[in-house]
């Protein structure tokens, strides 16, 4: 998910529409829910000094927003970097950037339809369906696989792995191959980190390229032996009579790949954090599909994977009042738009019976999440999975969450159950 800055500084901002919070600071990193309750409480359409451009936090403007044609992931589609003042490309990131350069989170239609339109059709509801009993199936084995020691870092024993595996084996990787590819994804996403330095820079980028290498390999594997599986997809399709590049394909196997594991990590930890915190019996959290599902989706209201979704303004415009110029960049701030208590009752319970229980954990627009219908899947099984096999299940030591404020996730979650 590609970093977008504020690259000409606004500097006529009033005092009182202005609010700072450091998000390198752990006290705010291990709990942005005070910052976002004194935000819903004054101004959730609010100036952030630290990262210099606007933010919107309310659920309605950020629900707006996304779906706002007058702004977009990309810029150089309709300005230059001259114009709006956009520096280089940097030799030493060159890896990382080209894995980037054709991310459907970055396109703008029509490379963005073109290629959503390829890899859409795999993500849909009704396919991944399907994939239900294999989740299952692999929850289990890997519960199997840790039940007898009576405590684990769940992060890295139950809530990595599932997600890796299941993304790996539809585009037709090896599962042997997970724990590798986690490692470059989670090299990779350090430079989305606020104030990321050269050395993360330059180790994010070497992790690029040995992704880009490794695929590489195996795509002139897949064009000597096709097989059934989403990389062949890739390579054989022909959407508008053309076939995608190399490059392109990378790029979407790499966005895939690590978005497809990434916010479903965060969201297992943690959503059996809120569950284990809340008191609730989970035996009544999973007791109907139905309620199963309610669970889940509280989850992803209630602690989201990802806090923050940057957009370029496409043009000058104002927007409630607040004056945008072309290039500048502002922020939906998802997880405070899910504590909104103008759209949520009792907005900071975790409450998987309540009815008013939307979410813009997934984004909305033309680039919300594709993998969602999976990702539900794959917490619904997690959850019920877990729960199911070690009903005395209880935190062991204090969580603490990962000093990357955009990706909102636990470290580490050390539970028991004896």
């Amino acid at each position: 998910m590609a970093a977008i800055l504020q690259i000409k500084p606004i500097t006529d901002v009033p005092a009182d529409r202005r609010a700072s919070a450091n998000p390198r600071d752990p006290e705010f990193f291990q709990n942005p829910y005070a910052f976002y309750d004194r935000l819903h409480a004054t101004d959730p359409a609010f100036f952030w000094d630290e990262y210099g451009h606007w933010c919107f936090a309310g659920f309605k403007d950020v629900s707006a927003l996304l779906r706002d044609k007058r702004f977009g992931r990309d810029i150089l589609h309709v300005a230059t970097r001259e114009e709006i003042g956009l520096p280089a490309p940097q030799p030493h990131t060159a890896a990382f950037d080209l894995t980037e350069k054709y991310s459907l989170l970055n396109l703008e239609p029509p490379a963005h339809t073109r290629l959503r339109m390829l890899v859409n059709r795999a993500f849909v509801s009704r396919h991944v369906e399907q994939l239900r009993p294999r989740i299952r199936t692999l929850a289990n084995e890997i519960i199997d696989g840790f039940e007898g020691e009576g405590s684990v870092d769940l992060i890295k024993a139950f809530a990595a792995p599932i997600p890796a595996i299941v993304i790996a084996e539809m585009i037709g990787l090896p599962a042997e191959m997970a724990p590798q590819l986690l490692n470059w994804s989670n090299r990779m996403v350090q430079m989305y980190m606020f104030g990321v330095t050269r050395e993360v820079e330059l180790d994010a980028n070497q992790a690029s390229a040995d992704f880009m290498d490794y695929l590489r390999t195996v795509i002139a594997e897949r064009r000597r032996q096709p097989r059934e599986d989403l990389l062949t997809h890739m390579l054989t399709a022909e959407p508008g009579g053309d076939r995608l590049s190399d490059d392109e394909v990378m790029s979407t196997a790499i966005l895939l790949l690590n978005a497809g594991h990434e916010a479903t990590v965060h969201t297992t930890g943690n959503g059996v954090k809120s569950i284990l915190e809340s008191g609730i019996d989970p035996a009544t959290l999973f007791a109907s599909e139905e309620q199963t599902q309610a669970t889940a989706e509280e989850c992803l209201r209630f602690d989201a994977p990802l806090h923050m979704f940057t957009r370029y303004a496409l043009t000058d415009l104002e927007y409630e009042g607040i004056r945008l110029r072309k290039g500048d960049v502002i922020g939906l701030m998802l997880g405070a738009a899910n504590r909104d208590p103008k759209r949520f009752a009792d907005a900071n319970r975790f409450d998987p019976f309540r009815t008013d229980g939307a979410n813009v954990s997934f984004g909305a627009g033309i680039h919300f999440c594709i993998g969602a219908p999976l990702a539900r899947i794959e917490l619904q099984v997690a959850f019920a999975e877990l729960f199911r096999r070690l009903p005395r299940l209880r935190i062991a030591e204090p969580p603490r969450y990962g000093d990357v404020y955009h990706f909102h996730g636990l470290e580490k979650l050390v539970v028991e159950w004896r």
